[in-house]
């Protein structure tokens, strides 16, 4: 049995969790290939005008790994442990791959105020056929291996902080940080201008840090402000955010991070990413922002 993975979006939340967990299930993997023309193509002619950027770029994987497997992963995610809302859109995502393609959908959705992880991964299991026992196993490997990831990100991340370049970091959600084609290259291209990059999800969180930023209901707002809290006890010398066109929730949270950064007098620039970006300007946007950190 295969069982086929977009690789956008979603998956960039658990990319070694979720791939690891089907294949000690028994299951082959195939995971859509890296983001490229065709599969940006795809998506947009699927989507609505007004749908972000992100999610054109889903549904292009989408598509490719239709007819290609038995099944197509994609969870409907809602809460996560602490009870935040994943982003509202996420909650269609299943139905929407249904319309969308003739290969089946395996869904489960993970609701963490009605029931724990681990007990949606289980009914996630069953609807394989597989036993219990095999579940927790395929759970207790997939959770060490992304456990693994993390101390190694860990130890990635204090090596940057002793660098003696300028370091930038990079904020955004982890499928516009981690998808060189969506992001055109944005660190490659800072590590050329002699940047140090930083991704805001490899800042490490002290848990007994008193909470002073804003409420928020979204999963992800609450993680990016409290990583950025975190990293201005470092020697920062730049931050940019990357946004989705069309992404409400960016829209909102961007004025609480760009002033996070700027009351602690460190440069902030907002870049915007759709399908139509060109990567001269973006270039030209990028030596300008260097330029400044240096004068």
């Amino acid at each position: 049995m295969t069982i086929g993975i977009p690789r956008a979006l979603i998956y960039w939340k658990r990319p070694d969790f979720w791939q690891s967990f089907f294949e000690n299930l028994g299951c082959d993997v195939l995971l859509s290939p890296k983001t490229n023309k065709e599969i940006i193509e795809k998506g947009v002619k699927s989507a609505d005008p007004e749908t972000c950027f992100s999610f054109k770029v889903f549904f292009g994987h989408l598509l490719w790994l239709d007819e290609k497997c038995d099944f197509v992963f994609v969870p409907c995610l809602k809460t996560n442990k602490e009870k935040l809302e994943y982003c509202p859109k996420f909650f269609g995502l299943p139905d929407l791959a249904k319309i969308l393609t003739k290969t089946p959908i395996l869904t489960e959705t993970f609701d963490e105020r009605k029931e724990k992880f681990e007990k949606t991964l289980k009914k996630l299991g069953k609807k394989l056929n597989k036993s219990r026992t095999e579940i927790q196993e395929a759970i207790k490997i997939a959770l060490l291996k992304e456990k693994e990831t993390k101390e190694k990100q860990k130890k990635d991340f204090f090596e940057k902080i002793k660098s003696k370049k300028p370091k930038i970091v990079l904020v955004s959600h982890p499928y516009n940080l981690y998808d060189d084609y969506v992001n055109l290259r944005t660190k490659e291209k800072l590590e050329r201008l002699g940047a140090e990059v930083i991704f805001i999800d490899e800042i490490p969180i002290d848990e007994t840090r008193n909470e002073i930023y804003p409420k928020f209901h979204w999963e992800f707002a609450k993680e990016i402000m409290e990583k950025v809290q975190a990293i201005l006890d470092y020697d920062i010398a730049g931050a940019i955010e990357i946004s989705s066109f069309q992404c409400g929730c960016d829209a909102v949270l961007k004025e609480f991070v760009e002033k996070e950064f700027k009351s602690s007098k460190i440069p902030f620039l907002y870049l915007i990413i759709d399908e139509q970006t060109g990567e001269a300007g973006l270039q030209t946007r990028l030596e300008a922002f260097i330029d400044t950190l240096k004068s």
